[in-house]
């Protein structure tokens, strides 16, 4: 694909998507820069998420969680030299892509400043290889123990160490209270 004129400079954009579509909006767009059909525009597509581990019901889950909701972060050129919208890139992103609501912007969408970019890159970057505990526990909150020495015992939370996944919980042993550190997924809340 040639381009009809000369384009401006690439520059970062956000897409507004429909519920859980971000990574099908993703998806759709690699896939026809990769045909060729986008190549010329669209330079990168990014949709951040970071792995959450949850504890529900005394079992340690986890799952993939999108960092913003509802947005694609695009690369590209939608201007040409002179400033005004290139329509190739517009109809095919906006009217083409399934799940797409439009730019942040509007008709006259907006860039992303570089520190927005940079901010967001960075916490792409951060959270690969970890894993962010997802906190359901507060304190003084009642717990159940569920695995350990300790099962079956109830005791209340008096300390969290979510860069640890570790709580402190207070039990009653033979009368005495004693603290005891265990690890999220080994309680579950009591109701």
């Amino acid at each position: 694909m040639s381009y009809p004129v000369a384009v401006g400079e690439a520059k970062w954009y956000t897409l507004h998507t429909l519920p859980n579509q971000e990574l099908k909006v993703k998806s759709y767009l690699d896939k026809f820069v990769a045909l060729g059909d986008l190549k010329d525009y669209v330079l990168e597509v990014l949709v951040p998420t970071e792995n959450v581990v949850e504890v529900k019901h005394g079992k340690k889950l986890q799952r993939v969680r999108k960092v913003y909701p509802g947005y694609v972060f695009i690369l590209m050129h939608l201007f040409d030299a002179e400033g005004e919208l290139l329509q190739a890139p517009w109809q095919f992103v906006i009217w083409e892509t399934q799940g797409v609501i439009g730019f942040i912007g509007g008709n006259k969408p907006t860039p992303l400043k570089a520190f927005e970019i940079d901010r967001i890159k960075k916490q792409v970057v951060d959270s690969e290889d970890k894993e962010v505990l997802k906190v359901s526990f507060g304190l003084g909150e009642v717990v159940k123990i569920n695995d350990g020495p300790f099962v079956e015992l109830t005791g209340q939370v008096n300390a969290i160490d979510p860069e640890r996944g570790r709580l402190k919980v207070s039990v009653s042993i033979f009368g005495r209270s004693t603290p005891v550190e265990l690890e999220y997924w080994q309680v579950q809340r009591v109701d």
